[in-house]
């Protein structure tokens, strides 16, 4: 072990098609990347149908906000448990039965008579997208080569920010082809095909190697670094360093917090940043942001809002293995504070109304670039294997707790200032940008076993 931070088996000239040559690796990556366009799809998708649940139910703006954050507080016990089974029975056998849960959540969903047995599905809903918050990344990150780690985890935010763009769009479509009262299932209902697809392709892929060695099951793993394309030379590398770490910390050991104080540190406050910058609020709301703007078409305008978000964030994955993350979050604090109190001025009446849009995007752009792009890739990467999905479990539940106490609140917020969620927001960019400085480490290009030294 040399603790150079390019240095690994996957590194090596003679294996250069270690990303784009085994038809498995890209399979196995896609397949996981799959679980963030449910994750995007299912969380936005609510954005279509709040006018119709508040007609339906008589919601006010406190159960407004409560219906909103069922799915929330759903997201926030699945990423708070999912690390055990993941630990246990391995990413890829637990994202299978978070499938199911996609699945039968949609359709639950869809066919809900009652707004108590409705929160009762958008719950469901919500465990499958914190579990596979946390299981997802982990999986890719595993079997990722270093130098390529924070592009390929970066599919999974790609494929969330897909998953909301395909949410705003089918929701559009829906609206134009379908009139009257079933069309709101209809927009909850279709997020059951993608959900049923995933399930079937998660049985193609292997077990991630880093996990059943382990467990102790060598030959498996060396198996399954055969089909992910990696050579018989650079495998047997790979197992004695991933063996080596195992020595340094044994499977079986807890997360604690006298032996991984750092990484837990980091973990929570990269998720807790994340979601203080609003945008998950903006967008669950971003009809009624813009209706409140005095814009005309939120639902065209919502759209545009989903295609900035799908750009910037192949922007970011074109970035964060070349420039870092810490600077990446730097530049999109900065960035987002400016956009945010723009937002505000409008709000306040300071500024135009056709502002809004612009610093809407603006604050999209500076995020997907920064905190999109950023945040699954190093939760997923600066813990230990042994707890390393305990340790993202750590990080995806904080934020998730912070979506869903945010979401919760903003409408109240909104209905007291309109401005004042965005000034909140813009404080705690600047907060972010002076944490962030202060005490993060760069962890571009760093093997995972050798995480630990760069992190302590």
């Amino acid at each position: 072990m040399t603790g150079q931070p390019d240095r690994d088996a996957y590194s090596d000239p003679s294996t250069p098609q270690r990303i784009g040559g085994s038809g498995t690796l890209a399979a196995a990556i896609g397949t996981a990347a799959l679980a963030g366009l449910l994750f995007g799809f299912d969380t936005a998708v609510i954005a279509g149908v709040t006018g119709d649940l508040t007609d339906l139910f008589a919601l006010t703006p406190e159960t407004l906000g409560v219906t909103v954050s069922a799915a929330l507080w759903g997201t926030l016990v699945g990423a708070l448990f999912a690390g055990k089974p993941g630990d246990a029975f391995g990413s890829r056998d637990s994202l299978r039965m978070l499938a199911a849960f996609y699945f039968i959540a949609g359709l639950g969903c869809a066919l809900a008579p009652s707004w108590p047995l409705f929160l009762l599905f958008r719950f469901l809903c919500g465990l499958a997208i914190g579990g596979s918050s946390v299981l997802a990344p982990v999986y890719i990150a595993e079997i990722a080569p270093p130098r390529h780690r924070g592009l390929l985890v970066g599919l999974f935010q790609l494929m969330i920010v897909t998953g909301i763009l395909v949410a705003y769009l089918s929701n559009a479509t829906i609206a134009g082809l379908i009139d009257g009262e079933t069309a709101w299932r209809w927009k909850l209902g279709i997020t059951a095909a993608p959900a049923l697809l995933f399930f079937v392709l998660l049985f193609a892929i292997p077990n991630s190697p880093r996990w059943l060695v382990a467990k102790g099951r060598r030959s498996e793993a060396a198996a399954a670094l055969a089909r992910i394309g990696t050579p018989p030379d650079a495998a047997e590398a790979e197992l004695r360093r991933v063996e080596q770490a195992l020595e340094r910390d044994p499977p079986g050991e807890k997360l604690s917090w006298r032996r991984h104080r750092r990484p837990m540190t980091l973990a929570i406050l990269v998720a807790m940043f994340n979601q203080l910058a609003g945008i998950n609020a903006v967008l669950y709301y971003l009809n009624d942001i813009f209706a409140r703007a005095g814009s005309l078409s939120p639902d065209r305008q919502a759209v545009l809002i989903g295609i900035a978000n799908l750009v910037f964030t192949l922007v970011g994955m074109a970035l964060i293995d070349r420039i870092g993350r810490k600077t990446l979050l730097l530049a999109g604090a900065a960035g987002m504070t400016l956009c945010l109190a723009a937002a505000a001025g409008v709000l306040y009446g300071a500024l135009d109304n056709g502002l809004m849009l612009p610093a809407l995007v603006g604050f999209i752009a500076f995020f997907a670039t920064s905190q999109g792009a950023v945040i699954w890739v190093y939760i997923s990467e600066i813990f230990p294997t042994p707890v390393r999905a305990r340790g993202s479990a750590l990080g995806a539940s904080t934020h998730w707790l912070m979506n869903a106490l945010i979401a919760g609140i903003f409408p109240i917020l909104v209905a007291w200032s309109p401005g004042a969620p965005f000034v909140i927001f813009a404080a705690a960019m600047v907060l972010q940008f002076i944490v962030v400085a202060a005490i993060f480490p760069e962890t571009r290009g760093v093997d995972l076993d050798e995480m630990a030294q760069r992190i302590e």
